[in-house]
């Protein structure tokens, strides 16, 4: 089946301030990445309801934001996180998308979706906006899949250079989710230390500065890829940062593009092994505009 490519133009109108790294630009970037894959199938997305968010999220940290979003009111949430005009719409619009790819995998109308979408989602804790995010977009579609469909094991998948603290801190516990990582380590936020596991059903792979595609592919090889492979899911989700693209900025590792298609080549093959091909991979990170579109199409191709 061919890839069904979920997005919005309302995702475009989340502008922190000048100068800040996670822009518009970002997004304009990865869908000219994804408008080069021929066979893509293209969606408009839907704003999360108040019971999925509600599933992650506090009440008391929904409606903060919401108060704050009715009243046309800029916020400064955190020192990298920024809330106003257009924000909120944008944020639920994010993890809407990987929801309405949840609904699309396992209905079997596409197998695989990708949800280009802003702000992303993976440092977003319960009651707690951080790194760019506002709502734990994956975590959000992790446990929509398991209330609203017939899901009972859910891997979630996260290669962004960046460990995902939202993810492991919602997720972390649950049986019924397998969450795995390959992140620069040491780096912001300071969590993810493989020798110091959150739970059992959490796994880290911590690459050091400077690392490539070596290292990469052999922590997914050795730790990560065996470790879904034995879950068995019966779903994929991935959290899709190319911020460990050798161009980007923030961080210091040294992957190329091929590194993400052979990363979605991977997890696809998992995904058709277990879970009938269901898999649904949501943008994170990636803030070398270049190398962001890039690394989507390439990833994107793999999924395709």
């Amino acid at each position: 089946m061919s890839l069904l490519i979920i997005s919005h133009s309302d995702c475009l109108r989340h502008r922190p301030p000048p100068g800040h790294p996670e822009r518009p630009e970002r997004l304009e970037a990865a869908l000219r990445g994804a408008r080069q894959i021929a066979s893509a199938i293209w969606s408009d997305a839907v704003e999360a309801s108040t019971q999925q968010l509600e599933r992650v999220h506090t009440r008391s940290y929904l409606d903060r934001l919401n108060s704050a979003d009715a009243a046309g009111q800029s916020m400064t949430l955190d020192p990298d996180t920024h809330l106003g005009p257009g924000s909120l719409r944008a944020a639920r619009l994010a993890a809407g998308a990987v929801c309405a790819g949840v609904d699309a995998a396992t209905s079997g109308t596409h197998s695989a979706a990708l949800a280009l979408v802003r702000p992303p989602g993976h440092h977003a804790e319960s009651g707690r906006a951080m790194g760019f995010c506002l709502y734990s977009s994956v975590a959000v579609a992790a446990a929509y899949a398991l209330a609203a469909h017939a899901i009972e094991r859910v891997a979630v998948c996260d290669f962004d250079v960046h460990h995902g603290n939202g993810t492991e801190a919602i997720l972390a516990g649950d049986a019924r989710m397998l969450l795995t990582s390959s992140h620069q380590w040491p780096l912001y936020p300071g969590t993810g230390d493989p020798r110091q596991p959150a739970a059992s059903n959490v796994v880290n792979a911590g690459l050091p500065p400077a690392s490539g595609s070596n290292e990469f592919r052999e922590a997914w090889l050795a730790q990560l890829l065996p470790a879904i492979d034995a879950f068995a899911p019966e779903l994929i989700l991935i959290s899709a940062g190319f911020d460990g693209h050798w161009r980007d900025p923030l961080a210091r590792l040294q992957l190329k593009d091929e590194d993400f298609y052979w990363i979605g080549e991977q997890l696809k093959s998992l995904a058709d092994r277990h879970a009938k091909g269901r898999l649904v991979a949501s943008l994170e990170g990636g803030y070398d505009l270049k190398g962001l579109e890039e690394s989507v199409l390439a990833f994107g191709e793999a999924l395709a």
